[in-house]
C-alpha cells in the first residue's frame, strides 16, 4: 500500500518481497499448482479436486472436498482470531493506539464481527462492541473520515454491531455520530483517506441498517464532487482521472479502480455511467502486455500484483462492473486480470492489502461472478498454501508477515477473515471493498 510517506517507503525497500530494488521473481513464489481439470462424469460425488492423495500435507489438503476443507479452515480461523484478539487487544491492556480498520484494533473488531456471523457466538459480538467503544473514544477528534482509515469506519461498524445486538440506544448514538462527520474541502478522492472511502462507509451502513439510513441527497453531494474532480483531470480517452500525493494512481487503495468501484454503488446519471465505463475501458486498453496494470499513470514498472496496486484490485473492480452493467467486456477483463493473479499472485506476503490473502479474494469473486469451478479450485489452492505453509514461512523469514503482523489488512487478521469467508465461497467479499 502506498499510504506511507516516501521516506518510510524508502526504508522498506530492503525488506523481503518489497520495494523497487527487489527482483520480480523475489516478490512471489512460483505457482506449481496444476490448474483445474473438470472431473470425469463417473467421478464419485464430492471428489471435486483434480489432485491425487499423497504424503505431502499440501497435496492432501488440496484433495479434500470443499466442505471438509472449509471446516478445517474455519477451525484455523477461530484460533487465529483468538490470537489476534490477544495480541492486539488483551496484551495492550485494552488501550487503543491505532483505531483504524487497516492496521489498528478496529480491524480486530471487524474480524470478531465476521466470526460472529459465521458462528453466532454472542461473546464475539460483545467483545466487538467493546473494542468499537474504545475506538470511538480514541477517534473522536480524528480528522480522517473514511471507513478503512478514519472515523466513519468506527461509527459505521459500531452502528451495524449495535443493530445485530438489538441495542437501539447505541445504534442511534453511532448513527448520530456518523451524520456529524464533515468532509474537509481539501479531502482527496481515493478510497483509503478520501471521499470514496467516506462514500463506501455510507453504502456499508445502508446495506446493513436500511437503504435510506444515509440519504441519497447526502451521498449525491459527495458523488458530484468526485465526478467533477475526475472530469477536471480528464485526459484523452479517459473522462475521469484523479491524483493522490502528486501521482495519478490506478489501483484500488488510492486510485481510479477504487474510486470507480465505489461510484458503481451510487445512483449515477447516464452521462456519469458512460464516464465510468469509458474510464474502465481506458484502463483495459492501457494495461501492460502481461495483463497486469500500472500502479500509476505513465509507470512502466510491471511489478506489483496486489489489491492496492495492480491486477488484483482492478480485477475486483471489473467484477463489480460486470455485475452492475452486465457488459461482457468487463467479465473478460476480470478474467484476464485473474490470470495474472494465478500466475504471479502467490506473493511472499500474507496480508489482504498486498499479500496472498487479498489475492485469493480475486478467485472467490470470479467464482461468484461466473460460477466456474476453476476459480473455486484456484481459491482453494491459495487457501491451502496459506493454511499449510503461511505461518511456517513467516517464522522462517521466507514470507513477510506484515509490519503489523496481527492486523486486518497487513497480517494474519486478514488471513483469518479469508478462512471464514471460505466456508461459503459464493458469499465471500473482500473486506471493506466488496459490499
Amino acid at each position: 500500500m502506498s499510504q506511507m510517506p516516501d521516506k518510510a517507503k524508502a526504508k522498506n525497500r530492503t525488506r523481503p518481497g518489497g520495494g523497487k530494488t527487489a527482483k520480480m521473481s523475489d516478490r512471489f513464489f512460483p505457482n506449481q499448482f496444476p490448474d483445474y481439470v473438470p472431473p470425469p462424469e463417473a467421478a464419485m460425488a464430492g471428489e471435486e479436486a483434480s489432485f491425487s492423495r499423497g504424503e505431502d500435507s499440501l497435496t492432501m489438503l488440496l484433495s479434500l472436498p470443499h466442505p471438509a476443507l472449509s471446516e478445517t479452515l474455519k477451525r484455523s480461523a477461530l484460533d487465529l482470531k483468538d490470537s489476534v484478539v490477544r495480541e492486539t487487544w488483551e496484551l495492550s491492556g485494552r488501550r487503543v493506539k491505532d483505531h483504524t480498520l487497516y492496521t489498528g484494533v478496529l480491524g480486530t473488531a471487524y474480524l470478531l464481527f465476521k466470526a460472529y456471523q459465521a458462528t453466532n457466538n454472542s461473546n464475539d459480538l460483545k467483545l466487538c462492541s467493546q473494542i468499537i467503544e474504545a475506538c470511538d473514544s480514541a477517534s473522536a477528534d480524528s480528522s480522517r473520515v473514511t471507513f478503512i482509515c478514519g472515523r466513519a469506519g468506527v461509527c459505521a461498524l459500531g452502528a451495524v454491531t449495535a443493530k445485530h445486538a438489538g441495542d437501539e440506544r447505541l445504534l442511534n448514538y453511532y448513527l448520530t455520530q456518523f451524520k456529524q462527520i464533515r468532509l474537509p474541502t481539501d479531502l482527496p478522492y481515493e478510497l483509503l483517506y478520501g471521499r470514496a472511502g467516506y462514500l463506501w462507509a455510507c453504502s456499508f451502513l445502508n446495506r446493513h441498517t436500511g437503504g435510506e439510513t444515509i440519504s441519497a441527497r447526502r451521498m449525491r453531494a459527495v458523488v458530484d464532487e468526485i465526478i467533477m474532480g475526475g472530469r477536471r483531470m480528464a485526459q484523452k480517452g479517459c473522462p475521469l482521472m484523479y491524483e493522490w500525493h502528486g501521482k495519478k494512481y490506478w489501483g484500488a487503495a488510492h486510485g481510479v479502480a477504487g474510486i470507480m468501484h465505489v461510484l458503481m454503488d451510487m445512483q449515477l446519471k447516464q452521462d456519469e455511467i458512460e464516464d465510468v465505463k469509458s474510464t474502465l475501458r481506458y484502463m483495459i486498453m492501457n494495461r501492460f502486455p502481461s495483463g497486469n496494470y500500472p500502479s500509476s499513470q505513465g509507470s512502466n514498472s510491471d511489478r506489483l500484483v496486489h489489491w492496492c496496486h495492480g491486477a488484483p484490485g482492478v480485477a475486483l473492480t471489473f467484477v463489480k462492473a460486470a455485475e452492475v452493467f452486465g457488459d461482457q467486456e468487463f467479465v473478460q477483463a476480470a478474467i484476464d486480470a485473474g490470470e495474472v493473479v494465478w500466475s504471479r499472485g502467490l506473493l511472499k506476503r500474507v496480508g489482504i492489502c498486498h499479500g496472498i490473502s487479498g489475492n485469493t479474494y480475486v478467485f472467490l469473486s470470479l467464482y461468484r461472478l461466473t460460477g466456474d469451478q476453476k476459480y473455486l479450485h484456484r481459491a482453494k489452492a491459495f487457501l491451502c498454501f496459506l493454511y499449510d505453509r503461511g505461518q511456517r514461512l513467516i517464522s522462517e523469514g521466507k514470507m513477510h508477515g506484515g509490519d503489523r503482523p496481527y492486523s486486518l489488512f497487513e497480517g494474519i487478521g486478514g488471513m483469518a477473515h479469508l478462512f471464514l469467508d471460505a466456508v461459503d465461497p459464493s458469499q465471500a467479499k473482500f473486506p471493506a471493498y466488496e459490499l
